[in-house]
């Protein structure tokens, strides 16, 4: 799959339709200059900033690939940390103790759509 083209309207970006997101598959895009991606667990939704805590980079190394081995948490290829797929928390590497930036999600006619979380909201 390739990367999803945003489409924004106000504090809200649509990144592309529910059903598209199938279990366990990611889906990376851009708010403004900041990499994303959401992906589907167990039936949920969830996003996050693609940025590891510890330095700020990327945590994949490979497009929508974002997996441990074992498919059980999320992993930073740079150096190892861990992080729980439902929460964001780290649970093991240099970044143990901080967490993923979550995104706001909201699904609205079958589109998912994301809240920019730099936008101020009234």
């Amino acid at each position: 799959m390739s990367p999803a083209v945003p489409v924004a309207g106000k504090s809200w970006t649509t990144i592309g339709a529910e059903e598209s997101i199938r279990e366990g598959q990611f889906l990376e895009f851009s708010l403004g200059e900041t990499p994303c991606f959401v992906f589907r667990r167990k039936g949920h939704l969830y996003g996050y900033r693609n940025r590891c805590p510890h330095l700020g980079i990327t945590l994949n190394w490979l497009p929508e690939r974002f997996m441990d081995s074992d498919n059980c948490f999320i992993h930073c290829a740079t150096h190892g940390a861990l992080f729980t797929p439902e929460s964001g928390d780290c649970i093991a590497g240099p970044c143990q103790g901080d967490s993923l930036t979550p995104l706001t999600l909201r699904v609205v006619g079958g589109q998912v759509e994301v809240r920019d979380p730099s936008e101020h909201h009234g």
